[in-house]
């Protein structure tokens, strides 16, 4: 497992919604290849509902156990952040900012040179619009990014988690791996019945994803 991901430069992890363990999984895929000796950053993509510093950003480094480093304080790894909590294109509008996706590329080009390997951390889901015609996962296809798709065992899970792989492939988007956060496993039934059918549903169409469980440890609402 750690070999697939640590092979890839830079990789985006998104979710099936806005509440999915993003935060966590990012954090927790990140000190994995810590963990092996890679120098390893993370990025928000785009963070909303803050003033000056990302909160995602701090709990990636809480999480990690490590600092804030010196590209958090300056922050090149929240390059964009927007007051109030909402989509990335109303957050924009409400603070009368434009969003500009090159200081977003700057910043991870940035990261890529000093790092062996990065994990972006989206902005909610797929199809959270950046602008009125361009969504998250418009910036994932033009920039040529694999991605990790987050998913949990709510109710509605297999639906949103079944749209989100086919809105990837119909992209030719690469899918290294699906993650399924345990935090929402409250009934037995439906949750291992969400984890088995995601899982059947990769080994027909994704054989090459890696499914991975996000530990207990780290099983947070984020």
């Amino acid at each position: 497992m750690i070999d697939k991901l640590a092979k890839h430069k830079t990789i985006f992890v998104t979710g099936i919604d806005t509440d999915a363990g993003k935060t966590y999984a990012t954090a927790w895929l990140a000190k994995l290849l810590m963990d092996r000796g890679r120098s390893v950053a993370t990025q928000k993509f785009i963070q909303t509902g803050c003033i000056d510093e990302s909160e995602d950003i701090v709990a990636h480094r809480e999480i990690l156990g490590i600092p804030m480093l010196p590209e958090d304080m300056d922050r090149t790894t929240a390059p964009i952040v927007f007051t109030y909590p909402a989509s990335a294109q109303l957050a924009a509008k409400i603070d009368g900012r434009e969003i500009d996706l090159n200081l977003i590329d700057e910043s991870k080009n940035i990261l890529n040179e000093r790092y062996d390997n990065l994990f972006i951390e989206g902005a909610g889901g797929l199809m959270v619009p950046i602008t009125d015609t361009f969504f998250a996962i418009d910036y994932i296809a033009t920039r040529n990014l694999p991605v990790v798709l987050v998913t949990n065992s709510k109710l509605g899970s297999i639906n949103h988690t079944i749209l989100s792989l086919e809105a990837l492939a119909a992209r030719n988007i690469q899918v290294v791996a699906v993650v399924f956060n345990h935090h929402f496993d409250n009934d037995q039934e439906i949750s291992e019945d969400t984890y088995q059918f995601i899982r059947r549903y990769i080994m027909r169409n994704l054989p090459e994803a890696l499914y991975i469980d996000l530990p207990s440890l780290v099983n947070k609402k984020r």
